[in-house]
C-alpha cells in the first residue's frame, strides 16, 4: 500500500495525477462505504494541506477550504444566512464526527442525504475545483452528477466551497426528518433562506434533500414567496404543496416510501418557512 500526506498542494496534485490515488480527508464516509478492516492503497491524505483548511473572505466571496471540519464551522462567527448550515452541521453525527468530519468530503460522497448539500444551494454555493490543467468553478447544482456521482475528474481535487456574498442576505433554517432526533440518515430535510424586511419576504431561497438523486431547488415556490407578506407565506405553501411534491422524485427504500417522502417534504417545508417567518418577519 502507497500513502502519502503532502504539505504542499502542488506535490498533492503531482500524486493524484500519476497515482489516481483515493483522497482521504475526515474518512468518516470513507470507512463505512468500504466495510474492509483496512483500506489498499494509493492513499492521498489531505489533512497536511493547510490551504485547504478554514473560512476566509475573498473577492466577495466567503471561501470555505474543502477541509474545513463542522466543528471549524460551527464555531465560526458568520452571517444569520448560514443558520441552516450551522443546523445542518450539528446533525452530522456526533461531536467526534463533527470534528474529523469536512465540508469537502460531505460533497464528493455526493450522498442524496447530504445534510449540507440544500443548505448550500440555498447559498448559492460554487466548487473550485483544481488540477495540473488548472482551476475552475461550479455551481454545486452542476458538480453534483447523480447519486453518489460528481463533475470532479480524476486528476481534479476540491480545493474550497465559495459563497457568493450577495447570497450571505437574511435568514437561513434546516429541517431534517428521520426516525430518530441524532446520528441517523435523512428521510427528507430542508433548508431555506428568507430575507425579511418590514414583515415582507424580499427574497427566499428553498431546497429539498434525500428526495431526489441530488438536493432540489424550489424555484417556483421561491418566485411565489419573493414579495409577499410574512403572515401569508404559511397558507401560501400549504397551497403549493403538490407543486413541492411534484418537484420531488423519491425511492422507496427502508427509511420510507416515495409517497411518504413526497408528503413529509412537503410538511417540512411548510413548517420551516413558518418558523423562520415567525422568528424574523
Amino acid at each position: 500500500m502507497s500513502y502519502l500526506r503532502p504539505h504542499r498542494l502542488e506535490d498533492a496534485l503531482d500524486w493524484l495525477a500519476a497515482e489516481s490515488p483515493l483522497v482521504m480527508a475526515g474518512c468518516t464516509d470513507i470507512y463505512p462505504l468500504h466495510q474492509t478492516p483496512s483500506l489498499d492503497g494509493p492513499l492521498l491524505d489531505i489533512t497536511g494541506l493547510d490551504e485547504l483548511r478554514g473560512i476566509s473572505t475573498v473577492d466577495g466571496w466567503r471561501r470555505f477550504g474543502a477541509a474545513t471540519s463542522w466543528t471549524d464551522i460551527l464555531r465560526a462567527d458568520l452571517p444569520a444566512a448560514y443558520g441552516g448550515l450551522k443546523a445542518a452541521a450539528r446533525e452530522i453525527g456526533g461531536v467526534q464526527i463533527q470534528a474529523s468530519g469536512t465540508i469537502g468530503g460531505n460533497l464528493c460522497t455526493a450522498s442524496p442525504a447530504g445534510d449540507s448539500i440544500p443548505c448550500l444551494m440555498t447559498l448559492d454555493a460554487e466548487i473550485e475545483l483544481v488540477s495540473h490543467r488548472g482551476a475552475r468553478r461550479l455551481p454545486l447544482a452542476d458538480f453534483l452528477t447523480g447519486p453518489r456521482q460528481t463533475a470532479c475528474g480524476p486528476d481534479e481535487l476540491v480545493t474550497a466551497v465559495y459563497v457568493p456574498s450577495d447570497s450571505e442576505t437574511g435568514t437561513g433554517g434546516f429541517e431534517k426528518l428521520g426516525a430518530r432526533r441524532y446520528l441517523v440518515i435523512s428521510i427528507a430535510m430542508t433548508a431555506a433562506r428568507l430575507t425579511i424586511a418590514n414583515g415582507r419576504i424580499e427574497d427566499a431561497a428553498i431546497s429539498v434533500g434525500a428526495c431526489a438523486p441530488v438536493a432540489v431547488r424550489l424555484a417556483e415556490i421561491e418566485a411565489g414567496l419573493r414579495g409577499m407578506a410574512c403572515d401569508l407565506a404559511g397558507d401560501f405553501i400549504r397551497d403549493s404543496r403538490s407543486g413541492i411534491r411534484a418537484a420531488l422524485s423519491p425511492i422507496d427504500d427502508v427509511r420510507g416510501t416515495a409517497g411518504y417522502r413526497r408528503d413529509a417534504a412537503a410538511e417540512i417545508v411548510v413548517r420551516l418557512v413558518e418558523r423562520l417567518c415567525e422568528d424574523f418577519g
